[in-house]
């Protein structure tokens, strides 16, 4: 017989009778005065095995064990005693009478209980192991695998071909930071790990591969949040001879169908789309939360001439900007939330949160309340209430500053309203699946500390159609061919039509300040691809962890990460990064600088 017939937590009726042989873990030992319970467990679930002091042998092995003892069982399936059924497992209605019960390995007493739902993420990541046996992260790292899975099966039916690009690569000036391996045999040279296949997916469009795809690592020296990893999984997809309407079609078919196929959610067809003038005009982000059912509502224009100097400042200062967020029932906030929010939005260096509660809008300017009254005229409180259309009983919340001050923090601020319990009961939030289409991205950003254009998305990025003229001249007018999709908020996936033509990549380089010697030194061996009939191609990458993080419904993707880093970039259980020793570093020809001794007071 073999070790194993069944897997624990398929067992059910249609075995009774049978003789099957189960092996997993202890997840639970009861002893119910004579007859001793086992809960084993596996990966598909748990059974309930009995037993019984008149098998002796079996008996005193069932004594003996404790939790996370790993067993071989033998045993009778049989229905449970009436009464005693569990509707929640698929075994719920049979037990196994055990016949031989065989220790394959037993356990120390595990640090926490596998059913402990207040563990530290601490004490999580260090004993990674044990918290990988809980059902959460089973289910989790189970769907992720179902994820990519429907990926492959998607994009082999549409013809893209898996091909693996390099691991060790060129170390490129744009992004973020990049990782440094150092060449033992090329001394004082340096790989990076990539942190994506962007130059090499183009580089099989050019070498005719036609659509190629990736489920890949990719690395960012980078600070983290909730939502970043220093080494993270992408679904990477280039195409060629296909339109920016094309791509983004192909894709929302795929991560529609994935998400019919994995969770049986129908999300809608076709998405909304969005351009990203309107995104920051309206919720002051690139990704908005459409479930929130909050706007601004743009005052720059009707305030440039009230007597209340914050707004004024803003709404005259070259990329100043002020406007004002309408909460529906808002009036019955507390101060003391109030006051909250305006501790909240300081995190996004907003220096204050003005109000104007609105509580008899026919009184005109007695039927409102708010310090800030005073100092704004008839005809700009006019405004105000009519712009916003604000309704007795609404509060009006305002931002005034740099725009992109005013964005983040009224932007955060319209989602975290969204969310609280005040937005729940006044009905501001709507518990749905919303994905959006974000579109023409502007080509560049202006780095004020740097005095210069950077790329908003990267510099192979292609301009809209009759943009190309204006790469030099008025790069700050360009538009890029770019496109993200968003769900709830999050950015799950983002691309571009790419620059296909070596004069227009070149006209991209001259603009952010890259000149011909420097692009073809990082960068010659795209321009000269490029020169060998490149063909028009584009694509995106969506990032997997993001994705199954918003399916589990987890905190973080470090939920559905089998070995993730923490925070600080460490690895709790394996205790890297380390020291290497000296024969390592020789070998390298790297000599590391000695800390510097701590100052004394």
């Amino acid at each position: 017989m073999s070790m194993r017939t069944h897997y624990c937590g398929l067992t059910s009726e249609a075995l009774l009778g049978q003789t099957v042989s189960l092996c997993g873990w202890v997840h639970r030992r009861r002893d119910h005065g004579g007859v001793i319970f086992i809960d084993l467990r596996d990966r598909e679930g748990l059974v309930q095995v009995v037993c019984d002091p008149d098998r002796a042998d079996v008996f005193k092995g069932a004594e003996a064990v404790r939790n996370e003892f790993c067993l071989r069982i033998t045993g009778l399936v049989r229905l449970r005693p009436e009464g005693t059924s569990n509707a929640n497992l698929h075994s719920g209605k049979i037990e196994v009478l055990c016949q031989n019960l065989e220790v394959l390995n037993p356990s120390v007493t595990p640090p926490f209980q596998l059913d402990d739902d207040n563990l530290s993420e601490t004490t999580r990541l260090t004993h990674r192991v044990l918290d990988l046996r809980r059902p959460q992260m089973q289910n989790n790292l189970r769907l992720r695998y179902k994820v990519t899975m429907e990926v492959r099966k998607f994009l082999d039916e549409h013809g893209f071909i898996d091909i693996e690009t390099p691991m060790l690569t060129k170390s490129t000036p744009e992004g973020a930071r990049d990782y440094l391996v150092p060449s033992r045999v090329n001394a004082g040279h340096f790989f990076a790990l990539p942190q994506s296949p962007q130059l090499f997916k183009q580089l099989l469009m050019v070498a005719n591969f036609d659509r190629y795809y990736q489920i890949t690592k990719c690395f960012r020296d980078e600070d983290l949040r909730a939502d970043r990893q220093p080494e993270f999984t992408q679904i990477d997809c280039e195409t060629s001879f296909m339109s920016e309407q094309e791509i983004r079609d192909i894709f929302e078919e795929m991560i529609r169908l994935v998400f019919k196929k994995t969770l049986n959610i129908d999300l809608p067809n076709p998405f909304p789309v969005m351009d990203f003038a309107t995104a920051m005009g309206l919720y002051g982000s690139d990704k908005p939360d459409m479930r929130v059912k909050l706007e601004f509502t743009d005052l720059t224009a009707v305030m440039k001439d009230v007597e209340f100097k914050v707004f004024a400042g803003a709404a005259n200062m070259e990329g100043g900007r002020v406007v004002g967020l309408r909460v529906p029932g808002g009036g019955a906030m507390p101060r003391s939330e109030i006051d909250a929010y305006t501790q909240f939005v300081a995190i996004y260096q907003a220096k204050g949160l003005a109000y104007i509660k609105v509580n008899e809008k026919a009184k005109g300017r007695d039927g409102l309340q708010s310090p800030i009254v005073k100092n704004l005229h008839d005809a700009a409180l006019a405004q105000i209430i009519a712009l916003t259309g604000a309704q007795d009983g609404d509060l009006i919340f305002f931002g005034a500053d740099k725009a992109k001050v005013v964005n983040d923090a009224i932007g955060a601020l319209r989602v975290k309203i969204g969310h609280s319990e005040f937005g729940k009961k006044h009905d501001l939030f709507e518990d749905v699946w919303k994905p959006l289409w974000v579109i023409d991205f502007p080509m560049f950003e202006y780095d004020d500390e740097g005095q210069r254009w950077n790329a908003t998305h990267h510099p192979f990025t292609a301009p809209k159609d009759g943009h190309e003229d204006m790469l030099e001249s008025n790069p700050g007018k360009c538009i890029a061919k770019a496109y993200d999709m968003v769900l709830n908020g999050w950015e799950l996936g983002g691309g571009s039509i790419r620059i296909h033509r070596a004069d227009v990549q070149s006209k991209v380089f001259r603009a952010l300040k890259i000149d011909a010697e420097e692009a073809q030194l990082k960068f010659g061996f795209l321009l000269d691809a490029l020169q060998y009939g490149a063909p028009p191609h584009g694509g995106l990458a969506f990032g997997l962890d993001r994705i199954v993080t918003m399916m589990t419904g987890a905190e973080s993707i470090r939920d559905v990460i089998a070995f993730p880093k923490t925070q600080r970039a460490q690895c709790l259980l394996t205790q890297a990064p380390s020291e290497v020793d000296e024969k390592q570093l020789r070998e390298l020809h790297i000599r590391l600088r000695n800390a510097e001794p701590a100052v004394k007071a």
